[in-house]
């Protein structure tokens, strides 16, 4: 995939930022959007310090739905032209919050699932017109299945997973390719409060293997590696034995 006219949400998160870095260097174009306007245009000057060849940054909170909307249009008049739209926008909150605040609730669903499929809605139409295109979203290991600990989080990957699952079969052939990224546990401003273990991996670890998949036009990946077969050994426990694991 060319990836040099490239549309990142959540340009101010880790795996954002970073996957942004690699193709800095590459000199591609990139329209970048986040909550923070600060940050973003320190990443954006940063990038261009980088070597891209254009970097333009939109202010964009994605629990406001009208700002959505022509997202996809803008980037590409920005660019001239698109060929990747990456979704890497994320909130995870606690879930004890969660379960008092019905406002944290709709934010984290907002964020995590809604936002994201307006936008890769759109994309998907921009791309099957063009006929050609990439589009790419990070969901988590936490929509295979919904954990005490973090369930509003899970299921709105969950729901993500199953949205790009539907474009992957409706852009099937039309010279779309659709990617889902799996991480599990990174180390980011995100899980700052977590314990950190063994099965962690860096920003700069899960992007590698972004990048990689990307550019060979993989359809799902999870990433390390190693997660795919731990949440294959999850999703296959009985009912009863899972509801009573705390972890």
């Amino acid at each position: 995939m060319a990836m040099q006219q490239v549309l990142i949400v959540g340009g101010t998160s880790a795996i954002g930022e970073q996957v942004a870095r690699r193709l800095a260097v590459r000199g591609a174009m990139l329209y970048l959007t986040g909550r923070d306007g600060g940050r973003l245009a320190s990443i954006a000057d940063d990038l261009r310090v980088r070597g891209a060849a254009r970097v333009a940054p939109e202010g964009l909170d994605l629990t406001h739905g009208p700002a959505l909307a022509g997202l996809v249009s803008r980037a590409a008049q920005a660019l001239v032209g698109l060929d990747t739209v990456l979704f890497a926008a994320g909130l995870l909150p606690d879930q004890a919050r969660v379960n008092k605040d019905a406002n944290l609730l709709r934010e984290t669903l907002a964020v995590n699932a809604t936002g994201a499929m307006v936008v890769l809605n759109e994309a998907a139409a921009y791309f099957e017109q063009q006929g050609h295109g990439q589009i790419v979203a990070i969901g988590s290991v936490a929509g295979d299945r919904g954990r005490a600990t973090n369930y509003a989080y899970g299921a709105a990957k969950g729901a993500l997973e199953i949205f790009m699952s539907g474009l992957r079969q409706r852009l099937q052939g039309r010279g779309v390719q659709v990617l889902l990224v799996k991480p599990g546990f990174v180390d980011t401003p995100m899980t700052a409060d977590f314990a950190k273990g063994p099965l962690w991996a860096s920003p700069e670890r899960v992007t590698k293997d972004i990048v990689r998949a990307m550019e060979r036009g993989r359809s799902v990946i999870y990433t390390p590696w190693f997660w795919r077969w731990i949440m294959l050994i999850i999703r296959h426990l009985p009912e009863r034995l899972f509801v009573r694991l705390r972890f």
